[in-house]
């Protein structure tokens, strides 16, 4: 009897664990399948290769949810659609763009959402449709559109090249190549008289240091002469301008009137010696 009884113990614990374990499945499906998602939808203009059902979907680099769906355009052959299905509250902006990536030169690829600006309205559609995001080409798209006009450009500069490296510019080359050497040889034979005028030169500079020294104290009386001129020249304008010279021309005037006088005077005493001592009424001899 204890042993069926152990027994029983035994599978009761059994089947309470795994009732357990399912009812923990259930709950994680549960949580899983009544996650919310949105569903947005884009096009891509040539191949898609490596785009499929389960794609990883990123915003900004971060996985935000997965490719549900691929479909031709009806309007337009060249066009896939592409079906998302990404979290809510992503705020995805009109300017947004969707491109096909690639994780490096042989990884998988994926569709990456930029984010779009600020100041951008947040992407709606009108109700029963699905938000169209803008598309743009992949990298490895433009790469592959500008490829033909790239190498179209490296032949021209090939050609170039060729032409410029032809028979006549290679001679003109060598020539030039050949003055310089025959010039740096002359040059290399000229070093001693080089250093000699490098030096002469420094002591050229040298001495016009000390001579302008020198010279500072002579230009600072060259400025005080200059300056006495200037009073000079101001005394003699304020001397012929003012009362001074119309006083010295009297003075000329009376000196000149009484040196007048005085030869008048002298006259008449060469002529009547005793008219200063006698006056009119002593007439002397009076020369004919």
């Amino acid at each position: 009897m204890e042993t069926k009884a152990n027994y029983v113990a035994v599978g009761a614990f059994v089947l309470v664990c795994m009732l357990g374990l399912v009812v923990t499945l259930l709950w994680f499906a549960g949580a899983q399948y009544s996650q919310e998602y949105v569903y947005y939808q884009t096009s891509f203009k040539g191949p898609v290769t490596g785009l499929g059902d389960g794609t990883v979907v990123r915003f900004n680099g971060i996985d935000v949810g997965r490719v549900t769906d691929l479909s031709f355009d009806p309007n337009d052959p060249q066009r896939v659609i592409a079906k998302l299905q990404l979290r809510p509250n992503l705020h995805i902006r009109e300017d947004s763009v969707a491109s096909i990536e690639s994780e490096g030169l042989t990884g998988g690829s994926y569709v990456e959402i930029s984010g779009g600006t600020k100041k951008s309205p947040e992407l709606s559609a009108p109700a029963g449709q699905i938000p169209v995001i803008k598309s743009s080409p992949s990298t490895l798209q433009q790469l592959e559109q500008s490829a033909p006009q790239l190498v179209a450009k490296l032949n021209l500069v090939a050609d170039k090249l060729n032409d410029m490296l032809g028979d006549k510019n290679r001679k003109a080359l060598s020539d030039v190549l050949a003055n310089l050497d025959t010039t740096t040889a002359a040059l290399a034979r000229r070093s001693g008289d080089i250093d000699a005028t490098l030096v002469n030169f420094s002591q050229a500079s040298k001495n016009l240091a000390q001579a302008s020294k020198q010279m500072t104290p002579m230009i600072a009386d060259a400025d005080k002469t200059v300056k006495s001129f200037g009073k000079l020249s101001t005394d003699a304008d304020a001397f012929v301008n003012g009362e001074a010279l119309g006083q010295f021309a009297d003075l000329l005037r009376e000196g000149r009137a009484m040196v007048a006088s005085l030869t008048r005077l002298s006259n008449d005493l060469d002529r009547q010696p005793t008219k200063l001592l006698f006056g009119d009424r002593y007439k002397g001899y009076t020369p004919k």
